[in-house]
């Protein structure tokens, strides 16, 4: 399937659905504006004044008038010069979104690119082609350049298409290198869609984790026959934080008529329990907030036009300012990096409470016979590990700059890097809640023949179905496998309906 892109109404479901592995293409529409803006760039350059891009050198550079002749190989220098990142290649997926984002950029009109360039993105994207990106080397400003110039190197036979010589890669799927027209090299490489397209990735792998902790934590409150008392709705009305109250909702539904809960209903001892099963609406309520937030930021990105100069075809003017500096994209991606943080931070203090005898009531370290067997005793550590590693991971990169370009790019956002820490952040993420899955279903096990609810029970006889019991000692790697892969499925987030 190929998705059509309207520039400028672009939905987060449509971008999901692209990161995911469709295809894309633009809407026929916004053909007409697209060619009138590269005629709008002829028009400029037989005017004969010096255009930033367009007959200058670029940056520090911009000073330099570049002659009629030499206009091709401008273009074509600028993508050569920039094509300078190191480190592994991006996902492929990533780069899949970065090549829609910059075609849905194109799709506005205001970047002077030819049709033939849109043209071969689409192609690209629809033979399934990604260039081989460098996941090092931008500092979100001005642009991505160098991610996104080693892009624009494959559409010109330059570089690597999935680890193939573009020029081959092309050949193979029938489709011919461009050759740069004016304007056209600085358009694909300045802009904001390498960033987006991490922070998007991001966004789309932590809303998952983010229903899958929801239920995961309703496991654990069921394992330590915690209240759901702190769930109540007149709780969270009181506080007005929308997403505190959908929080609360959404772990009463899932815990809705479960046996557990109702034998302790009277009788229980004690009053409150630990913060993090009492305040998992507080906290869980605060990450949905930053998170939806963030989504309206990055939505937002991908329908805009993030290059520089901007033509505006009515006027035949190219305007120079500063769309590429991806402060926006770097603030949501700091703040997508908090939210990951703090949801593995009450995982894991729901893991370590469960061990405890002395808060849980449980069996030390969940095993029938301690001392012998030591249970989940390394599990936690382990998921302590990750979490004071994602720690380290948030700490916020906006607010970082280094000067580059000989001081011409003197504010930068570091946009990318903040972006780019994401997915391993949510992979560490994935492994904390895998973790946690295990040791509460090990924790309802105990109050067997007791059940949790349908919701609940549905989580549980996924797991038992790959991991059974831990009755006694065993291998314990592969259990923390197999729950991962049922949590990077999606197997827990599909029971916690809380859309972003």
């Amino acid at each position: 399937m190929t998705i059509t892109l309207t520039p400028g109404v672009i939905g987060f479901e449509t971008l999901r659905a692209i990161y995911r592995g469709e295809a894309a293409a633009l809407a026929p529409a916004a053909f007409p504006a697209i060619e009138a803006s590269a005629a709008a760039v002829a028009r400029i350059l037989d005017r004969g004044d010096p255009v930033y891009g367009i007959n200058t050198g670029f940056g520090k550079l911009a000073s330099v008038r570049i002659d009629e002749a030499d206009l091709a190989t401008l273009q074509r220098n600028i993508v050569l010069s920039h094509a300078a990142g190191v480190g592994e290649p991006m996902p492929r997926a990533v780069v899949r979104l970065m090549m829609a984002l910059k075609l849905a950029s194109f799709g506005h009109g205001a970047s002077g690119v030819s049709t033939e360039t849109v043209r071969l993105i689409e192609a690209m994207l629809t033979k399934d082609l990604m260039p081989t990106i460098p996941s090092q080397g931008s500092v979100g400003a001005s642009g991505d350049l160098a991610p996104l110039a080693h892009m624009a190197a494959t559409m010109i036979g330059v570089g690597e298409i999935d680890g193939i010589p573009a020029a081959e890669a092309l050949a193979k799927a029938g489709l011919a290198p461009l050759t740069l027209g004016a304007k056209e090299g600085l358009a694909l490489l300045n802009g904001t869609q390498f960033s987006t397209a991490c922070a998007l990735a991001g966004l789309f792998e932590a809303e998952s984790l983010f229903r899958t902790a929801l239920v995961t934590g309703a496991l654990s409150t069921e394992a330590a026959k915690g209240s759901d008392t702190p769930f109540d709705p007149r709780i969270h009305t009181l506080r007005r934080h929308r997403g505190q109250i959908d929080v609360a909702e959404a772990l009463r539904t899932l815990m809705h008529a479960s046996a557990i809960r109702a034998s302790h209903l009277e009788g229980d001892a004690r009053v409150q329990d630990p913060y993090c099963l009492r305040c998992q609406p507080q906290v869980m309520g605060a990450v949905l907030g930053i998170l939806r937030q963030a989504a309206e930021t990055l939505v937002d990105e991908a329908n805009g036009v993030s290059d520089n100069p901007l033509i505006f075809a009515d006027t035949d003017e190219a305007l120079s300012g500063g769309n590429f500096h991806a402060e926006p994209v770097a603030f949501a991606a700091d703040m997508i990096a908090l939210a990951l943080c703090e949801i593995g931070s009450i995982a894991e203090r729901r893991i370590a409470m469960l061990v405890d005898p002395a808060l849980s009531g449980l069996p030390a370290f969940l095993t029938p016979k301690p001392g012998l067997n030591s249970g989940f005793m390394i599990p936690q550590v382990t998921a302590a590990a990750l979490v004071s590693e994602n720690k380290q991971r948030a700490y916020p990169a906006s607010v970082d700059s280094i000067p580059t370009s000989a001081n011409q790019e003197d504010h930068v956002s570091m946009a990318a890097h903040g972006a780019r820490r994401l997915l391993p952040m949510a992979e560490n993420l994935a492994s904390v809640l895998a973790i946690e899955y295990l040791a509460a279903a090990q924790g309802c096990d105990f109050h067997a023949p007791l059940t949790s609810s349908p919701a609940l029970e549905q989580a549980r006889t996924a797991l038992r179905a790959e991991v059974p019991t831990l009755d006694h000692d065993r291998h314990f790697h592969p259990d923390i496998v197999a729950a991962i892969r049922l949590v990077n499925a999606g197997t827990l987030a599909a029971l916690a309906d809380l859309p972003l």
